[in-house]
This record gives C-alpha cells, structure tokens and sequence, in this order.
C-alpha cells in the first residue's frame, strides 16, 4: 500500500503532514514530500544461524590491497579491506573525483578490475580527465549510469575488486517512486551497495555531496551504515587538500593525508612542513612559526597578523584558518593582562597555505603575531612557539610537545618557547627550549 510521508532531507525524520522546521535535527524547509510503500509479509529465517562464544572466535589479520597513495593509505589504517565501504566527502571542485580515480588506476595497474560508475557525467568527459590525469589501463572500466539495477548487474558481470558510484545522489532504484537524492532513495541505494560489496569482497568507495554547512547530504543513518567516512578538506583557491578520517573501522581516525592539487592531479605532499613555509618572509612583523598536530603528524605552519588603525565605529576583527571567537578572547587577554590598547585597531589573521587551525597550542604563536604587528618588531625567524594560553594569561601545557619539536628541530629552528610544564617532561634537550609560566614572560623574552 503506497502512502505519501514527509521527509526530512537532512536527518531522515517522517512527518504525515508539511513542517517548516524538523523537530529532530532543526533544519528549516527541509521536507520533502516522498511516496512510500509499506511492505507487508512475515519476517522468515532463510538459514539457521546460531550465536558463538567470544572465546570460540577467531581473530585474524584483515589483508589490505595498497592503492600506491602513501597518503590516502596511512588515512585508512595501512590500505584497503576488502568487502569495505567508503564514503568520502567533500565540496565541490575539492578534487574527490580525481582521487577516486587516481586510486582506481594504481590498483588496475596491480592487475584487478575495477568501475569507475559516474551518474553526472559521459564517458568523454572521464576520458578527458583520465587523458590529463595520464591513466589508461584495460582493467579500469568506465559506465555512466544512474538505475542501480544495471550498476549491479555491471558488477556482478565483471567481477570487479572496487567499484566507485560518484555520486550516490545521483542514482537511483525503480523499486522507489520517489525522485534521485531523497532520503529514501539514498538510505535503499546504499543499503543494496553495502549488501553486494559484503557478499562479494567487493570494496566499494561512494563519493557524497556536501551541505553548505560542510556535512554530507543527505540522512545521517548513510554515515553509520559504511565503514569508513573520509572528508576532503581545503579551499579551492590554494592548492592543498587534507583527507581526513572521521570514522574508520579498520584503523585509526587520528591520520591525515595531505595532497597539493597540481595539473596531472593530486600529488602526495612527503613532507607539508617544508612546502608550507617555503615562501615565508623573514624580516616580516607580524610573522610566526606554530608547530600544530593534524591527527598524528606534525606541522610547522606560518601565521600572519596584521594591526592597523581602525576608523570604524567597531574596528574589524577577520581570521583565516583560525576560529575567530578564539582571537577575540586572545585580543581581550592580551588587553587585560597586557595592558595593550587593540580597542580602535582592526586585526587580521591568516593562517599561510590555507590550512585551518583548531587547537589551542596555536594561542601563544596567536598572541605574539598580534603583538609584533601591532609594536611592528619582527618575531627572530629562528623562533617557534607552543602554549595554550589561560584567561588569567597563564601559558599552560600541550599535548605532544616532544613530537612537535622534533619536526621544528628537523626544519632548522634553534628556539622555541613553550609551557614549563612540558620542558620537565622531554626527554632530552631539543633545540634552546624556553620554559615560561605567563603570557608577561614570553613577550619580555621576543620583544626585550
């Protein structure tokens, strides 16, 4: 019996009638109508299945394929499981589609067939890219297709290792009359995508739209029912991209991979550091260097400020890469504690490479850049510096402090200051390692 529900397209809430807001996830104008049918029929066993004892189970090492991308397979825990599911998400024009690509082709060079099955665009289009790209192997097959029942059938006739469907909204099943991209198209085409990719060791990666708040479209029950949820991140107007993990069951969700977009691709970035203050002025004030952990690996990235004069009624407070409610409670410390005067001054902060920042062992590297612009004194660029700073203007102690400078002694740097609550801690001495206790401490040491 066929009957029409509402549906929320963000969260998968059914409603009988039209809401202006969801009441599940808050979301406004979000129903959609959608005609479903109630199945009817009593559930039967089709074998018998019987539970075992935990001590009875045995445990073995699960084989992964390597797709050959260093970064993409430190991202999912040493490679490929076989029979896995992978969503990966994105904005547009991130670079999804290339390394989904990119992977397919280092694995047909291992000799498996594999589908690429695009529901967006033709084969000359895929052709063009794969031309740019420099990939053309026999084992990598090309369907445009938007009917699951004839991607299944390409599958199952193929005999493939890994399949990628770019992107899952756009196909569809005709068992549903409900239009591409609904929830209830979405939540039954990935269902019977994870029940094939299960049955036949198939490993299947499914590209997803973003919303403009950067989740993945659609209902949130899509993330719980694969085994790995990647996001793209990056701004399209600078050339790196981090893949980040966000759920991960055959492995670690604390990995990041790093790409730079260039014209034969994405290319593996070996060593981020390097290539992140590769074009860093030295004699600049305003200018920073802050070791930060993205995941398990650490990164020296270039902060910039800039103070200027303010002629506005409420002087401008602007960040790249940095949460700005984070620079505004800096900016209140350092007045309050410092007793420096940014009320009439508009303040600017980017992070260099579009790199975006979140932890607080930024905030002393945060609180110096402001300062030595505001004073115009350049930070000495053999300098580091580590600290998370407190309301009361203490500089209290990080996570990983020996991690991070073991990167910045690698780069070159001869100082750092950081928290004295982890230079007790290090094991040995690295580069001229500063302790301090306050915010007052570490300005006397940079400024005199």
């Amino acid at each position: 019996m066929k009957k029409t529900l509402f549906i929320c397209q963000q969260c998968g809430y059914t409603s009988p009638k039209w809401l202006g807001r969801c009441p599940n996830c808050g979301g406004w104008n979000t129903f959609a109508e959608e005609k479903t049918e109630k199945k009817t029929g009593n559930v039967f066993r089709t074998k018998n299945v019987f539970p075992l004892p935990i001590t009875q189970i045995d445990t073995v090492c699960l084989p992964r394929l390597k797709t050959n991308l260093t970064e993409l397979d430190r991202v999912l825990g040493g490679g490929i499981v076989p029979g896995s599911v992978i969503l990966i998400g994105g904005p547009p024009g991130i670079g999804k589609s290339t390394l989904t690509l990119q992977l397919l082709s280092h694995l047909a060079t291992q000799g498996l067939n594999v589908l690429y099955v695009s529901g967006e665009e033709s084969a000359v289009q895929i052709k063009l890219r794969a031309e740019r790209l420099n990939i053309e192997n026999e084992h990598l097959f090309v369907l445009t297709e938007n009917e699951l029942e004839n991607i299944l059938e390409a599958i199952n006739s193929l005999k493939v290792k890994a399949v990628v469907v770019d992107s899952i909204q756009t196909i569809f099943t005709s068992t549903l009359s409900s239009a591409p991209g609904s929830v209830s198209q979405v939540r039954e085409v990935t269902g019977l995508l994870v029940q094939l990719a299960k049955k036949q060791d198939v490993t299947l990666f499914i590209v997803g739209h973003v919303t403009k708040e950067g989740a993945i479209a659609g209902p949130r029950l899509l993330e719980h029912m694969v085994d790995t949820v990647l996001y793209f991140e990056g701004e399209r107007d600078h050339p790196y991209r981090i893949l980040r993990a966000v759920k991960n069951r055959f492995g670690s969700t604390n990995e990041v991979g790093i790409f730079e977009m260039q014209e034969r691709g994405l290319v593996e970035v070996r060593n981020p550091s390097e290539l992140f203050l590769s074009e860093r002025p030295l004699d600049a004030p305003g200018s920073v260097v802050v070791p930060i952990l993205e995941g398990t690996r650490p990164l020296l990235i270039e902060l910039q400020a800039l103070v200027s004069p303010s002629f506005l009624a409420m002087p401008r407070r602007t960040s790249l890469g940095i949460d700005p409610y984070r620079v505004t409670l800096l900016v209140a410390i350092l007045e309050k504690r410092l007793g420096l005067n940014l009320g009439g001054q508009d303040i600017f902060l980017n992070v260099a490479g579009g790199i975006k920042v979140s932890e607080p062992a930024a905030d002393l590297g945060i609180a110096l850049a402001i300062t030595s612009s505001l004073f115009n004194k350049v930070v000495a660029p053999e300098w580091v510096f580590l600290g998370e700073v407190g309301l009361t203007g203490e500089v209290r102690a990080i996570t990983q402090a020996e991690v991070r400078l073991i990167e910045a002694e690698k780069m070159g740097f001869k100082k750092c200051i950081l928290p004295k609550g982890n230079v007790k801690h290090l094991k040995r001495l690295f580069l001229k390692a500063v302790g301090v206790n306050r915010l007052e401490e570490a300005f006397e040491i940079v400024f005199g």
